[in-house]
């Protein structure tokens, strides 16, 4: 089993660097119940676990790609992740459509480093999503330099949660999730450290914008994600940055199953972005971020 690069990716108007898969064929989640609830009240999902096979017939349809995956967690959740080789699975089944990305758990320290590496080299995943406050680290802490290091070492990207949590949302304690790790600056040094790694800030990074778009626009190996709010949200300055001198580095993104790709790109046409520069945001930037297309 090993993802491989499908000449239909280029024929797409658009990849979707942002979709959760969260439960398994056999119906096990990667959430514990309490969360899984709370993020679909959050943002009034209007189904929040669908399988596979659906996500690819949904943006097949819509002439879409999707980066999909999920967040392995198990440490901070006491909670086993679904399977990431059945996701896999499926994108080679469906990979004209999907494109695959590894989690591992950080805590898991070396065991982490070697599920990596054979993440990419014998199953082809294209690159990896964290969530520090869902995994509960500090993404800036060294003691996580390995990991970075042999995903620098391998030529693919790390994808970062950053921002306000739906996870947890509305909950006491917001079930132990602690927002500060998802603060963008943890990783200015994790780029600063590792230059040739192409980290990518996910989401409005709501209450430190400013801090993310700084970011992006000292580190040329820093990229935005637009996913996990309507772009009738979005913060002014991001909408400025992503016009003019981030163009290259802004990424379509919806967070999907929370957000559907129809309702994002319609509050998308109303924002003040140059015609020029929608073709990067919505694929071309993707494009040339995942190594696909030549």
């Amino acid at each position: 089993m090993r993802y491989e690069y499908h000449p239909d990716l280029a024929a797409r108007t658009a990849i979707d660097v942002h979709v959760h898969i969260e439960q398994s064929d056999d119906g096990h989640t990667s959430l514990p119940t309490a969360l899984t609830e709370a993020s679909a009240a959050y943002f009034k999902a209007e189904d929040r676990s669908p399988t596979l096979d659906v996500i690819a017939e949904r943006y097949r349809a819509e002439n879409m790609a999707a980066v999909v995956f999920t967040v392995d967690a198990r440490t901070a959740l006491k909670h086993e992740p679904n399977s990431i080789e059945e996701i896999v699975a499926g994108c080679v089944r469906h990979n004209d459509v999907l494109i695959p990305f590894g989690s591992v758990d950080p805590h898991q320290g070396p065991v982490a480093v070697d599920r990596a590496r054979r993440m990419v080299e014998e199953w082809g995943v294209r690159g990896f999503k964290f969530h520090p406050s869902l995994q509960g680290f500090d993404p800036s802490d060294e003691r996580f330099y390995p990991l970075y290091q042999a995903i620098s070492d391998l030529g693919v990207p790390a994808l970062f949660h950053t921002g306000q949590n739906g996870m947890g949302a509305g909950l006491p304690g917001g079930y132990g999730i602690k927002l500060a790790y998802s603060n963008p600056l943890l990783l200015d040094a994790v780029a600063a450290d590792f230059p040739e790694l192409q980290v990518v800030m996910a989401h409005p990074s709501v209450p430190w914008q400013e801090e993310a778009n700084s970011i992006a626009t000292h580190k040329s190996n820093e990229w935005i994600d637009l996913s996990g709010w309507s772009p009738k949200y979005f913060p002014e300055s991001l909408v400025k940055a992503a016009g003019r001198h981030l163009q290259d580095r802004v990424l379509f993104g919806t967070d999907y199953p929370l957000i559907t790709p129809e309702k994002w790109l319609g509050a998308f046409e109303a924002l003040p972005i140059p015609d020029g520069v929608r073709p990067k945001i919505l694929k071309d930037n993707a494009m040339r971020l995942l190594g696909l297309g030549g």
